[in-house]
């Protein structure tokens, strides 16, 4: 008999839902983060996606890998699957957003890193606690310092302490916190308002910003012009969204 499933996958009304269940900490095992990975690709892959919400059962949001992993055979699977979901992650066109209610400590804030977006409830906290166990965070290690700076990442990895979401949102990390008794409310909401755009725009946005990255600006000019003039300008939503403003009317989005 196969192990139960630990992450959920649902895909309704252009929102692909992507859910940690292996409550109450939802602690990253070899096993789920394989299926983080399938479930990100499969969610990547379907053109009925706009956009994906990574969120988790239990008090937690996740509260890392689980450290029987880090030892002894299971080092190299484990490292294995994790770069799984990170190359999921890169993989995925459309916008990915973190909706974190608990601690996302270890592993689980290196899942949240490899979120485009997040959003948090006011008693969510955030951290990478490697360093008190002798050992660093690869992945956290080249996203942090992208999403909050180099100074503040490295304060992050060295000390190992946690934040709040607050703390969060200053650094940059978190996009917008909530009240926890609004959490699921507040943060469908704040889903629906990227839901309500043109699916090709937002994945030709979010490419943008990554073709750019790393790159002289002349050079991700030249770049992204082309993606706008061929990629961009040649979709049905352009046309509409620039012709409904022309028109003082709001757009039908096809998400073509």
């Amino acid at each position: 008999m196969s192990d139960p499933a630990t992450v959920r996958l649902s895909i309704v009304d252009g929102l692909a839902r992507i859910t940690l269940d292996r409550p109450p900490l939802n602690v990253l095992t070899i096993a789920m983060m394989r299926e983080l990975a399938s479930a990100l690709l499969a969610a990547g892959g379907s053109p009925d996606v706009r956009v994906v919400r990574l969120d988790a059962a239990g008090k937690a949001f996740c509260a890392g890998v689980d450290v029987g992993d880090h030892v002894g055979d299971k080092l190299d699977p484990m490292l294995d699957s994790l770069d799984a979901v990170f190359a999921a992650f890169e993989a995925v066109p459309q916008p990915v957003v973190a909706a974190v209610h608990g601690a996302a400590l270890g592993g689980g804030c290196e899942i949240v890193l490899g979120c485009d977006l997040c959003v948090a409830s006011d008693a969510a906290v955030f951290g990478q606690p490697e360093i008190k166990l002798g050992v660093f965070a690869p992945p956290a290690s080249i996203l942090l310092p992208r999403a909050i700076g180099e100074r503040r990442a490295l304060e992050w990895l060295l000390l190992g302490e946690s934040r709040t979401a607050p703390e969060a949102e200053r650094a940059g990390l978190v996009n917008a916190v909530f009240p926890a008794a609004e959490f699921e409310q507040r943060s469908a909401a704040w889903v629906d308002r990227l839901l309500a755009l043109s699916g090709p725009a937002l994945r030709l946005a979010k490419q943008a910003v990554s073709d750019a990255r790393n790159l002289a600006p002349r050079e991700a000019r030249e770049i992204l012009h082309r993606v706008y003039r061929n990629e961009l300008m040649t979709t049905a939503d352009a046309d509409e969204g620039l012709r409904s403003f022309l028109e003082k009317r709001k757009p039908v989005w096809t998400h073509r």
